[in-house]
């Protein structure tokens, strides 16, 4: 599948700067300290996210980023997702400093990794598609992704607070604390416009990509909205005289066998969807579910 660009730009940005780590000692310079510490500097809140201590480090994050954050940047675009990943960032640093600050964590720890930023989208796919079934190892069976992310936060908050393992398990719940902040927000202000733009807000809304899932919520579901409407629509244009076309008439049948040709393909996108998710849909695809909403 194509990697679209701003996660491509981030896998590239924290490979060059893993490589160039190895000649240079850059996480001195650019992971995060303690804010009282001598080596403190503003900028190291979006240099740390770029720093790693490892190959294992590196390529778990990267692999992360990929994974999940190629799905995310196709259903929010590029901009917004570079904004929800730069503030989740911040956030695992600013939770990180607070620890620091309550003594929690030492003040000499010098903080590095983009693990902040990733578990944030991981949050952010878990509460978009949260019926997704993932196959995590060594798990032997599906687990849905709602169960998934709920049950790594409360790994992390455990960890958190009772391990010492050099591994900065509270920036890893700051950076899920600030995405679920920001998601929130989002959704409290949704801005509707087109699904297949590319620009910060030119993009499917939450309630668009997902409403047809199982959110355990008690309003009706897009898909059943959209099936019901749609059936409406059908009985009513049934009861309507026969369609002129051509300087003459065109049969019940023909008009009727046309729309449940129409009515097939959608159905056909739409069990698409529920196999693959949004993001596993053609450029028509998506323009072709978005005309049928209009109508």
């Amino acid at each position: 599948m194509r990697i679209p660009p701003v996660v491509k730009t981030l896998l590239l940005l924290n490979l060059a700067a893993f490589v160039a780590e190895q000649f240079f000692p850059l996480s001195y310079f650019c992971g995060l300290y303690y804010v009282l510490s001598p080596n403190f500097h503003v900028f190291q809140f979006v240099t740390y996210m770029f720093m790693h201590g490892g190959f294992s480090h590196i390529f778990f994050n990267m692999f992360a980023l990929w994974m999940f954050g190629r799905i995310m940047e196709q259903v929010w675009g590029g901009q917004r997702f570079l904004v929800y990943y730069l503030v989740c960032g911040l956030g695992a640093g600013l939770v990180q400093e607070l620890g620091q600050m309550m003594g929690w964590i030492s003040p000499l720890a010098n903080t590095i990794g983009a693990s902040g930023a990733v578990f944030g989208i991981l949050l952010a796919f878990g509460m978009t598609f949260p019926n997704e079934r993932l196959f995590i190892i060594p798990i032997p069976f599906p687990i849905k992704a709602k169960y998934f992310v709920a049950l790594y936060a409360v790994i992390e908050v455990f960890e958190a607070f009772s391990l010492q393992d050099g591994v900065a398990h509270l920036a890893h719940v700051g950076g899920m604390l600030f995405g679920l902040i920001l998601i929130l927000w989002w959704r409290k202000h949704p801005r509707h416009i087109h699904m297949s733009g590319d620009n910060f807000w030119t993009t499917t809304t939450y309630e668009d990509v997902t409403d047809h899932y199982d959110r355990g919520q008690k309003k009706e579901g897009w898909l059943a909205r959209w099936k019901r409407e749609r059936a409406e629509r059908k009985a009513a244009q049934q009861r309507e005289q026969m369609h002129v076309s051509d300087g003459g008439r065109v049969k019940d049948y023909e008009y009727n066998a046309r729309r449940r040709q129409d009515n097939e393909e959608i159905d056909r996108i739409l069990a698409k969807i529920r196999q693959h998710g949004y993001a596993g849909l053609t450029a028509e695809e998506k323009q072709r579910l978005f005309d049928a909403s209009k109508k």
